[in-house]
C-alpha cells in the first residue's frame, strides 16, 4: 500500500509535535509544509525532513501528490483554511477547537460532504489508549454509574500580548484552547447536560483567564470543570462511580496512567505508548482514508457538534464573544 502523504499547514509548536509523531506511523510520510514565513518554512522542513516546502498554503494544496493536510494555525483560521483544503479536495485533520462557533462548524462539515473530501477534528484524547478504557468501563457499567465527574486544565501562561492565549483577534483565552479538554471528557462521559453553569474571570485583552463551569445532569449528577491560564491545577479528571472511582493521572488529556480506587483497595493502570501520543489519530486518520471514508467513525461530526455548541453555550453564560 503506497504511503500516505501529509502535509501541514501552519508551523507552530503542536504543528512540531505532530510531525514528530508522524515518524511513529506506518506509512505515513511528511511530504509537505506550509507557512506564510519561508524561513519559518525552511527551518521546519529540515528539522522533521519534510519533503516539500511552501511559503503559500494555496501553492502546497495545488500539490497533486498530496493526500491529507493537518491544520495547525490559531483557532480563528480553522474555519476558512478547512474550506480552502476542502475547495483542492484534500482530506483534512483540523486542530481542535474544529472553528469558533457551531455556524463554522456545520458549513465546515456540509462542505466535506458536499465535495465528498474526509474531515475529522483533530481531539487528539479520543484515540489515546487510557481514554478508550475509561470510556469501555463506562459503557460496560462495571463500576455502575457515574454519580459525579471533575476536571480541569490549568497553567500560568506568560503574559504575552503578542501570542495567541491572550490575544482575543486569535481566538485566546482558557475556554477554547484547554477548557475544551474538561468540557470533552464530560462531554464523553455523561453526553450533552440538561443546564449549565458557567462564570469567567477576563484579562484586560478581552480574553478569558480562567472559568469555572457546572454542567447538571438528571439525577442529580453534575461534572465540575475548570480552566485556568492564570493558575496551576491538578490537570487531573476524577471520576466518581457507583462502584468505584476513577482517576486519569495529570496530564489526563494525554498519555498517562489511571487509578482505580474500589472498597477491595487500589490499583494503578499504566498506559505505555513510545510516542508524545499524536500517533493514535493521525493513524486512525490513515485507516479511514484507505477505508475510503469521508467521515470518522470514532471523532464523528456528530461530536464535534455535540461539542462546539457546549462550548457555544459556555461562552454565551459568560460573556466571551469573538
Amino acid at each position: 500500500m503506497k504511503n500516505i502523504k501529509w502535509g501541514i499547514l501552519g508551523l507552530g509548536k503542536i504543528a512540531g509535535k505532530f510531525a514528530t509523531a508522524l515518524n511513529n506511523v506506518e506509512g505515513a510520510e511528511l511530504y509537505a509544509v506550509a507557512s506564510r514565513s519561508k524561513n519559518k518554512a525552511e527551518t521546519f522542513a529540515k528539522e522533521h525532513a519534510a519533503t516539500k516546502l511552501f511559503s503559500s498554503y494555496e501553492a502546497m494544496l495545488k500539490d497533486e501528490e498530496l493526500d491529507v493536510v493537518y491544520i495547525a494555525t490559531p483557532h480563528v483560521f480553522h474555519y476558512e483554511q478547512t474550506l480552502l483544503c476542502l475547495d483542492h479536495k484534500k482530506a483534512v485533520l483540523c486542530e481542535k477547537p474544529f472553528a469558533m462557533n457551531k455556524k463554522q462548524v456545520e458549513e465546515m462539515i456540509a462542505k466535506a460532504k458536499k465535495e465528498k473530501v474526509f474531515l475529522m477534528e483533530a481531539m487528539w484524547t479520543q484515540f489515546l489508549p487510557h481514554f478508550k478504557f475509561v470510556i469501555e468501563q463506562i459503557k460496560s457499567e462495571k463500576y455502575g454509574k457515574i454519580k459525579n465527574l471533575k476536571a480541569d486544565f490549568g497553567f500560568p501562561a506568560p503574559i504575552d500580548l503578542d501570542k495567541r492565549l491572550y490575544n482575543k483577534n486569535l481566538g485566546g483565552g482558557s475556554l477554547l484552547d484547554i477548557g475544551i479538554y474538561p468540557i470533552f471528557m464530560a462531554m464523553s462521559a455523561l453526553g450533552a447536560p440538561e443546564r449549565i453553569q458557567a462564570k469567567a474571570s477576563f484579562h484586560d485583552t478581552g480574553v478569558d483567564e480562567n472559568c469555572d463551569i457546572i454542567f447538571e445532569y438528571k439525577n442529580g449528577v453534575e461534572a465540575e470543570l475548570g480552566s485556568s491560564i492564570i493558575k496551576q491545577t491538578p490537570t487531573a479528571a476524577i471520576i466518581q462511580f457507583e462502584k468505584a472511582t476513577l482517576t486519569l493521572n495529570t496530564r489526563f488529556h494525554e498519555p498517562t496512567s489511571i487509578i482505580i480506587q474500589t472498597p477491595e483497595g487500589e490499583e494503578t493502570k499504566e498506559f505505555k505508548v513510545n510516542s508524545n501520543g499524536y500517533n493514535f489519530e493521525a493513524e486512525h486518520v490513515q485507516k479511514m482514508l484507505s477505508e475510503g471514508k469521508t467521515e470518522s467513525t470514532e471523532m464523528t461530526f456528530e461530536k464535534s457538534l455535540q461539542l462546539i455548541e457546549l462550548l457555544d453555550k459556555v461562552r454565551t453564560k459568560i460573556g466571551l464573544e469573538y
